[in-house]
């Protein structure tokens, strides 16, 4: 990964925190393949890993909560260019603009129900199924996953056309 330089103090606290979610991300991926595998074999042999499907749920859930800042940033996801490189620079212009609007309004309530979700979890002690893992805090770090976003959203409303971080 290549950071792109003339960053601010903002950016690159943006940047940091892009980063420390993948890396969480990455973990929780690589904890779930893990299970997965783990599970598989030991069920073969009788010995299947007890809460597989619990933690499975829980990695699953962080790892995709995780990688949507870095996948912004990098602008990975999946874009309809042939309909917008049809339009006008005007017409692209606008269109990228109320998009990333719709983008900030979507993730911010994302935010927010998270973190009422996270919230209402930790109040009621809810838990996993088998292994009785306290799960309030899976839909705070979705929340912040989504508030990064948001960040990156509106670096991308400043800095139009520009990726935030290249991926090689």
């Amino acid at each position: 990964m290549k950071i792109l330089s003339g960053s601010s103090a903002r950016t690159g606290l943006l940047r940091w925190l892009i980063h420390a979610l993948a890396v969480v991300g990455s973990l929780a991926l690589l904890a779930l393949i893990v299970v997965t595998v783990a599970d598989v074999i030991g069920r073969q042999f009788g010995w299947p890993v007890k809460g597989a499907y619990d933690l499975v749920r829980v990695l699953g859930a962080v790892a995709t909560a995780c990688a949507l800042p870095l996948t912004k940033a990098a602008k990975g996801h999946i874009a309809i260019e042939y309909f917008f490189q049809k339009m006008r620079r005007r017409g692209r212009t606008i269109t990228d603009t109320l998009m990333r609007l719709a983008v900030l309004a979507l993730f911010g309530l994302l935010a927010w129900q998270f973190s009422v979700q996270g919230w209402s979890f930790y109040t009621s002690g809810e838990v996993t199924p088998t292994l009785h893992m306290p799960i309030f805090w899976v839909p705070w770090v979705a929340a912040a996953a989504c508030l990064v976003t948001v960040g990156v959203t509106l670096w991308h409303l400043l800095h139009p056309g520009r990726a935030m971080i290249r991926l090689r």
